[in-house]
């Protein structure tokens, strides 16, 4: 899919609606610490959804729809419908990503059981279009040799793109748990090692150097929403689910799993409807916080210290 992207507010409303369209309503929607949020109301009758921060943190937004897209096109699961991106240069000026409004509701009393059984779906459908940009071309990352075998099993996805307002990368990997290794876990203990005394970095490097002893290779590799924790799933009108504010890569479906269970967990229906679904490998329980780990990483490093014991606790538990 291919993403529209306009050099202005207006030229995007022009493009999209029609000529001559223009706001008469705008509100401010709170929620997120990242980015400023509105729900807009055109005077076409259409209500859209506006994120907005500022000109050099673009890249925010066009690696959000990509992600978006990524998982509208598994057709597993709903996603708010992306319109463009852009970047409005007048006065200030300011990047902007507009999704069609969301209007919220009340959840379905089998709610839970079809976001596990959507989940599940999206995990479970090929990947191999993830390593092709939208344009068509094969990622940069790639040597030719995997270029050339791109539809094979690889780990990671065509672009890096952000964990909260951090980069994460996701430069393509043959193997799950190098790519883990050194997308993931690494990049967050470098960022963070002003934080670590001796005896904690050395249980860190032996960690990150027997992490196969403790992590496995998936079945098949998942696209996975990559920051799935309740905040990031919303109830539409109709009382069905959708997934907001990816961090998208394929993985292993565990670390989403996983991911959903650090803060505050979702209802057991959940688990038990994915796990009929699509079966976790044996093992998963003693995995769980090592996947995790890297949010809690990624939040020692956005937040400071207050996650470093969590951190500790969870490093100690695989080494010591």
């Amino acid at each position: 899919m291919i993403i529209p992207h306009y050099a202005s507010l207006e030229g995007a409303l022009s493009s999209l609606f029609g000529p001559d369209t223009s706001v008469v309503h705008t509100e401010r929607v709170f929620g997120g610490d990242i980015n400023k949020s509105y729900a807009l109301t055109l005077n076409t009758g259409d209500r859209i959804f506006m994120k907005t921060n500022t000109i050099e943190n673009a890249a925010f937004f066009t690696a959000e729809a990509a992600g978006l897209s990524a998982i509208a096109q598994t057709g597993a699961i709903k996603t708010p419908a992306i319109l463009c991106t852009g970047t409005e240069n007048k006065q200030t000026g300011y990047s902007f990503l507009l999704l069609r409004y969301v209007e919220s509701g009340k959840k379905q009393t089998d709610y839970w059981e079809k976001l596990a059984q959507e989940l599940a779906a999206m995990h479970l459908a090929d990947t191999s279009i993830f390593f092709n940009s939208s344009e068509g071309g094969t990622n940069s990352n790639l040597n030719n040799a995997d270029a050339e075998n791109s539809t094979k099993k690889l780990f990671g996805f065509f672009q890096n793109n952000f964990i909260g307002a951090r980069p994460q990368l996701n430069t393509p990997h043959k193997n799950w748990i190098d790519f883990f290794r050194e997308c993931r876990l690494a990049p967050q203990f470098k960022a963070a090692e002003h934080y670590f005394s001796g005896t904690e970095r050395t249980n860190i490097t032996k960690l990150l150097d027997h992490l196969d002893t403790f992590l496995v290779e998936p079945q098949k590799p998942s696209l996975v929403h990559g920051d799935l924790w309740s905040g990031n799933v919303m109830c539409d009108k109709n009382g069905t689910a959708l997934l907001i504010d990816p961090a998208v890569y394929v993985g292993h479906s565990e670390a989403d799993v996983a991911m959903t269970s650090l803060f505050g967990g979702f209802p057991r229906a959940f688990y038990d409807a994915y796990r009929e679904a699509n079966p976790l490998q044996p093992g998963y329980k003693e995995r769980l916080d090592l996947y995790n780990l890297y949010h809690l990483l990624n939040h020692l490093n956005l937040f400071g210290a207050g996650y470093l014991n969590a951190v500790n606790a969870v490093v100690a538990k695989f080494v010591v």
